[in-house]
């Protein structure tokens, strides 16, 4: 379970100039989170994203926050072909396979990125990054300027209501009281305890809001749990998922009109 700081005053309710900084240090700390046997990553997360993307021969992908671009290469390996991984950390992979290569740049600045001007993808990826997009409509829309015919999105984000519980935790409030706050939060990485981020509050509404404003409407949503051998084998986590409830997952496609 990861720790909230309490922000004091108003000044510290302010977003930071660019709330996606510190992944810069965390990155490396959260792959080898991620590698852990018992990681919720590879236990639910993964499994399900890669069951919407489906066949992906052929395809090619856009992995927005990429990370290391260990998710991609795995989708490379696949028969995934003129693949792209987009990251700020530039902690990428080395020696990447035939087909798949990495940019250094920010997520809210795809629309202007060198490395992508004029290109198409079959799949665009934000696998937990779409929260730190400073203008997250803008984000969006320049996303589906990208998608081939057919393509679609695949977003995932953590449920709400888990930052919820948490902050009516920490801060003696109801649930409620914390689902709709409109005030950025700071809380502990998990991964690393020295380093601190900051979300914007939403809501599944806000969510839906945002594609909609994008042009894009939601073919399928899941909300992936633990498969029961997982749950005998993992108690904990599947403690933690009773109280915390996991991640969204969407699909998203361009709205006919746009």
């Amino acid at each position: 379970m990861v720790g909230l700081v309490a922000m004091a005053d108003d000044a510290q309710t302010d977003l930071p100039a660019d709330p996606s900084a510190p992944w810069l240090e965390l990155a490396p700390h959260y792959e080898r989170a991620r590698a852990r046997e018992d990681s919720l990553d590879r236990l639910v997360e993964w499994p399900a994203q890669r069951h919407l993307l489906g066949d992906i021969t052929g395809c090619s992908v856009l992995d927005v926050g990429c990370g290391n671009g260990g998710k991609l290469a795995e989708l490379v390996g696949d028969g995934a072909t003129a693949s792209v991984g987009v990251d700020l950390s530039g902690n990428f992979l080395n020696d990447p396979l035939p087909g798949l290569e990495f940019i250094r740049g920010d997520l809210s600045e795809l629309d202007s990125l060198p490395g992508l001007a004029g290109r198409r993808f079959d799949r665009i990826l934000f696998l937990q990054s779409f929260g730190y997009a400073k203008d997250p409509v803008r984000t969006l829309q320049a996303a589906r300027a990208m998608l081939a015919d057919d393509g679609f999105i695949l977003l995932t984000r953590t449920q709400p209501i888990r930052y919820a519980v948490e902050r009516s935790e920490q801060n003696g409030t109801s649930l409620g009281e914390e689902y709709f706050s409109t005030a950025p939060f700071s809380y502990l990485s998990g991964w690393n305890d020295q380093i601190t981020l900051t979300k914007r509050a939403y809501t599944i509404s806000d969510l839906l809001n945002e594609f909609g404003a994008a042009g894009l409407w939601v073919e399928t949503a899941l909300e992936p749990q633990l498969p029961e051998d997982a749950r005998l084998r993992y108690p904990h986590k599947q403690a933690w998922m009773n109280k915390y409830l996991g991640i969204l997952i969407f699909k998203l496609r361009p709205l006919p009109s746009q």
